[in-house]
């Protein structure tokens, strides 16, 4: 039964690394950006140089200097990610993937932050923030043509950032926090045993052979990878005032390594367990994955055209190319298998603008554009994704002298990306995603 063991060895690899390619609704890759609804009414544009908003904490710690009072700011925003697919397969053996289109695989997710500001004096400023950078889940239907590939990824990474900032004139400021960060991930996929089995029984003929007890797609099992870490990182910005209407703002994000440490567990049908249920390949047991989460280098500019009118914009690298591939090992240190990925860095830019329409009231809106890591070669249903165009409004109410209400939508428009993939069953699944993302924030900041 080697091919039957080749099969199952590879989809360990696959499990961990596709769930790590995972799309996610409003950034390129698996990134969210999300850490503050106020950010997001403008697409995102001027995060480095954000006045009056907690999330510098961990968009640029040096910004912090910004805020003169005791902040607390508490966000959250629902992302809906619709990904429609529609297209073809064929198993190792060539007949035809039965199964339908897997259904809307995103439901809609809520992504909260949290983020306090402390002033100590007029040139130090400390702060805490809790955000969840990465990740997202996605479900397929069970009996999806793509089940080979996915069915169940859950990523789930959350940050605590601890920053300070020191102003060293009144027109620069200097930031530095560390990166306490838990990744959590849990994934799941079928696995054709029928194939596996009677192409690997020495006479693949048997595939077609109605009497031999197995054939294509009749014997699925599957496969459930789940594994968790933390690790620290940190981040480091400066704050420069060019002059009175003009704010430059850079920031970098480290690189975060984790080491997964987890479990795989594999089910089966009983009339395959007879078989395989003593074969090692197929035995649950503990497994690790080193994987980093990407580093992220932000420049912004702000310039207030008047007293009342703003004009922000971002550039941001996200360098992706730290998933070049994903090793899985058991717990005993053999290599089980190894995804390649070959994603590339990318650029993420946006534009936008705020207007205070009174005291009160401040309306904004944006456009960005996200290209995506991912290439045709190499995309997989597990990463429904493309270069992305954001297109966003929000505002902000004063409700009294100590409190703020804000409210965001984003509506990010993804080019419609193809898959020509085989799975580690050896199924080949050709086709193509349209999809797109619906993002609704709100946000209450209130200052001592």
């Amino acid at each position: 039964m080697q091919i039957a063991s080749r099969l199952t060895l590879t989809s360990l690899a696959l499990g961990i690394a596709g769930v790590l390619a995972m799309g996610q609704a409003d950034a390129s890759g698996f990134q969210i950006r999300e850490n503050s609804v106020r950010n997001m009414g403008r697409a995102n544009a001027g995060t480095t140089v954000a006045w009056g908003d907690a999330s510098v904490v961990l968009n640029n710690p040096a910004a912090m200097v910004n805020i003169k009072e005791t902040t607390v700011q508490a966000d959250i925003t629902m992302i809906d990610l619709t990904a429609d697919f529609e297209g073809s397969g064929t198993t190792a053996l060539g007949t035809p993937l039965t199964g339908g289109d897997g259904g809307d695989p995103g439901d809609a997710t809520p992504v909260p932050a949290m983020a306090a500001v402390f002033p100590i004096s007029d040139q130090f400023v400390v702060g805490a923030s809790v955000s969840a950078p990465f990740g997202l889940k996605t479900e397929y239907e069970p009996s999806w043509m793509g089940r080979y590939d996915a069915l169940v990824s859950d990523v789930k990474v959350v940050d605590l950032t601890v920053s300070a900032a020191y102003a060293v004139s009144d027109r620069l400021s200097l930031g530095l926090g560390v990166i306490f960060q838990n990744s959590d991930v849990t994934l799941s996929k079928a696995i054709d045993f029928g194939t596996a089995l009677c192409a690997g029984s020495g006479n693949p003929m048997n595939c077609f052979n109605p009497a031999f007890p197995y054939h294509p797609q009749q014997q699925d099992g599957a496969i459930e990878v789940a594994g968790d870490d933390t690790a620290t990182g940190w981040v480091a910005g400066v704050q420069f005032k060019a002059s009175d209407a003009v704010t430059i703002g850079y920031a970098h994000r480290s690189e975060i390594s984790h080491d997964l440490e987890g479990t795989v567990d594999f089910s089966m049908p009983a009339s395959v367990a007879v078989v395989l249920g003593a074969n090692p390949a197929y035995a649950d047991g503990d497994i690790y994955a080193p994987f980093d989460t990407p580093s992220t280098d932000t420049v912004s500019l702000r310039v207030d055209v008047s007293d009342q009118f703003r004009i922000l914009a971002d550039a941001q690298l996200t360098g992706w190319t730290s998933l070049k591939s994903v090793d899985i090992y058991r717990d005993n240190g053999n290599v089980v298998g190894a995804e390649a990925f070959e994603w590339d860095d990318t650029w993420f830019y946006s534009v936008g603008g705020e207007f205070d329409l009174s005291e009160a009231l401040t309306l904004r809106a944006g456009i960005g554009f996200d290209e995506t890591p991912t290439n045709d070669e190499h995309r997989t249903p597990r990463l429904p994704d493309n270069d992305r165009t954001v297109y966003t409004f929000g505002l902000t109410w004063q409700a009294s002298p100590h409190m703020t209400i804000d409210a965001s939508y984003m509506r990010v428009e993804i080019d419609t990306p193809t898959v020509n993939t085989t799975s580690s069953s050896g199924s080949h699944l050709v086709g193509e995603f349209d999809g797109y993302a619906d993002l609704l924030g709100v946000s209450a900041q209130y200052r001592f």
